[in-house]
C-alpha cells in the first residue's frame, strides 16, 4: 500500500486542467495538486466550484489535508491554492524555482517593489531531489524544466504527476514557447521522467479530449514511450525540437495567459482590493510580441 497511492483527477472542462487529490490509504492524508479557481474572462467573475468539488471529495473520503501544491505557475487557469489555503489551514507549495518565473513577469505586468519575487507567497519551494511527507506517502520533486523554468514532477511510489510535459500519448507532449520555456529542456525532462519504471502511472496536467473522446488523465511511462505521438515522430532531441519549435508556431497563446499569470505568482492569491473593495488584474499590451498575429 505504501506504494501505491490513492489518487483522484477532477477534469475541469472549460481549461482541460486536471486537478488531483494523491491520498495515503494508510492514514487518510491527503494532498491537493494543481487546483483551479473558476473564472469566466468576459464578466471578470470567479468561482470557487471546482475547488470546492476537491473539498467535498476531502470530506466524502475522511481525508485531512497536508499539502496544496501547484507544479508551475500555469498560464490557462487560475490557481485555487490560496482559497484552499484559506478553508484548509494546509501549506502551500511550489518549485523553488518559481522565483525565476516571478521575475520575469514582474517585469512584464510592471509590477512595483511591493511585489516580493523571492516565493515568500508559497509556505514551501521544492528543489529536485526535495522529499515532503503525504501521510506514510514519500513524495519527490523531480525538476522538469522546459514547458516553464519552474516545473517539477511529483513523484511518490508507482505515481508520477508530470504537470505539462506530457499530455496524454495520443495528444503527445507541452509546449514550450512561453517565456522560459525551452524544447531542448523540455526533451531532456521527458526522457528523466522516462526513465521511471515502467508500470508507473503517470498524471498529466491537461487533457483536450483529441477526436471528441472522453476525458482521459492516467497513462504509464511504457505506454508513453511505445504510443506518445511525438516521441514517435520525433526520437533525438534535434528532431523533437525541431518538431515542437514548428508546432508552437501555429498555437494562439493561452486566452487566460496574462490574465491567469499574475494570479499564479503570487501563490493563487488575487490582487489586494482598492478602497471600494473591488479587485483588478493587468492586461500587459505587447508584452508578447507577436503572439496574437500567428
Amino acid at each position: 500500500m505504501a506504494n501505491k497511492p490513492e489518487v483522484t483527477g477532477f477534469h475541469e472542462p472549460r481549461t482541460g486542467s486536471i486537478q488531483y487529490v494523491l491520498a495515503d490509504p494508510a492514514t487518510r492524508r491527503c494532498a491537493i495538486i494543481d487546483p483551479v479557481l473558476d473564472f469566466d474572462a468576459c464578466s471578470g467573475a470567479t468561482a470557487t466550484r471546482s475547488a470546492d468539488a476537491i473539498l467535498d471529495h476531502v470530506r466524502e473520503r475522511g481525508l485531512r489535508v497536508d499539502w496544496i501544491i501547484d507544479t508551475h505557475p500555469h498560464a490557462d487557469h487560475l490557481s485555487a491554492a490560496g482559497y484552499l489555503k484559506d478553508r484548509t489551514g494546509a501549506p502551500t507549495v511550489t518549485g523553488a524555482r518559481v522565483v525565476a518565473v516571478q521575475r520575469i513577469w514582474k517585469r512584464i505586468y510592471g509590477l512595483d517593489e511591493t511585489f516580493p519575487a523571492d516565493g515568500s507567497q508559497w509556505d514551501r519551494l521544492l528543489a529536485d531531489g526535495d522529499r515532503i511527507t503525504v501521510g506514510e506517502l514519500g513524495v519527490e520533486a523531480m525538476l522538469c524544466p522546459g514547458h516553464t523554468l519552474a516545473s517539477i514532477t511529483l513523484v511518490s511510489g508507482d505515481a508520477a504527476f508530470i504537470h505539462d510535459t506530457l499530455f496524454m500519448p495520443d495528444s503527445g507532449t507541452a509546449r514550450a514557447d512561453f517565456p522560459g520555456g525551452d524544447a531542448a529542456a523540455l526533451w531532456r525532462s521527458i526522457g528523466r521522467i522516462l526513465t521511471l519504471p515502467d508500470a508507473t502511472r503517470l498524471f498529466t496536467g491537461h487533457d483536450y479530449r483529441p477526436q471528441g473522446r472522453s476525458a482521459a488523465w492516467e497513462s504509464t511511462v511504457a505506454e508513453q514511450r511505445a504510443t506518445n505521438r511525438h516521441l514517435q515522430a520525433a526520437t533525438d532531441e534535434a528532431a523533437f525540437v525541431a518538431l515542437r519549435t514548428a508546432r508552437d508556431q501555429t498555437l494562439p497563446m493561452p486566452g487566460l495567459m496574462l490574465l491567469a499569470l499574475q494570479v499564479n505568482i503570487a501563490g493563487g492569491r488575487l490582487p489586494p482590493p482598492d478602497a471600494e473593495g473591488r479587485r483588478h488584474l493587468r492586461l500587459p499590451l505587447d508584452a508578447l510580441p507577436g503572439a496574437g498575429w500567428r
